[in-house]
């Protein structure tokens, strides 16, 4: 194993009752790779992000973030997550607190920066994510976008090790998907690590190191992304592409 492993999952499973949900996953994903993972409705993809976070406990298997196992709770686990950024389908602000204060609540809290250094850092990351005026606005006056570009720094804000982003462009409006999807893939181009859920295609293809098929719960398919769309060698996921890809 490469010591550049960021991110490694073993033969992880996971069942919601009588639904495997995963099964027997292996995944690794390298310092600053960007890792596509697409796939069916219902093949694992989100649960998938979720037992790397921990958000889901898995049944069989193991998870390391840069080495170390995934705890099972307490301040490991707080500590381990905060190496994790994730950003959902649905925004997750809390509603009753400014743009800003949503940015710099981890940092303060599990990082311990002061208020004066965290506001700085969440000052250039809504910069960055070209939101810095709304810092001041609370989440419902935001577009969807502009919701989900503050939740990106939010997870942000925590330099974490890794970014999962499971379908964050889901809940969107076609024309506020290319604002969240320029900011991902800036954060693609400058080294960030990211694993990401996604339907978008287009995105994948100019985003992805590394894309990842899965189907029913297994990873049926993992190729470059130029490989994958092109030539893709699995029945499976060469089905999967005629249908999106002639839409």
């Amino acid at each position: 194993m490469g010591n550049d492993a960021l991110v490694v999952v073993e033969e992880v499973n996971k069942s919601f009752g009588d639904l495997h949900v995963l099964r027997d996953v292996d995944l690794t994903v390298e310092r600053g790779e960007v890792v596509i993972v697409i796939g069916p409705s219902g093949s694992g993809k989100s649960t998938l992000c979720r037992c790397i976070n921990r958000l889901e406990p898995i049944d069989s298997g193991r998870i390391a973030i840069d080495g170390v196992p995934l705890p099972e709770e307490g301040k490991a686990l707080a500590r381990l997550r905060a190496d994790v950024g994730m950003v959902f389908q649905s925004f997750n602000l809390f509603a009753h607190k400014t743009v800003l204060d949503n940015v710099t609540l981890g940092p303060i809290k599990v990082r311990k920066l002061s208020k004066a250094q965290a506001r700085e850092r969440a000052m250039d990351l809504l910069e960055r994510v070209g939101i810095a005026e709304k810092a001041q606005v609370y989440p419902a006056e935001l577009s969807g976008g502009q919701q989900q570009r503050a939740a990106i720094a939010r997870a942000l804000a925590m330099e974490p090790k890794v970014m999962l982003f499971d379908e964050p462009t889901s809940a969107l409006d076609p024309e506020m998907i290319k604002e969240v999807l320029d900011v991902m893939l800036e954060l693609a181009q400058e080294g960030t690590t990211m694993i990401v859920v996604t339907h978008e295609m287009g995105f994948a293809r100019s985003a992805a190191n590394k894309v990842v098929f899965m189907d029913e719960g297994r990873i049926v398919e993992t190729a470059r992304p130029d490989r994958f769309f092109s030539a893709p060698e699995t029945a499976r996921a060469q089905d999967f592409l005629s249908k999106i890809l002639n839409h």
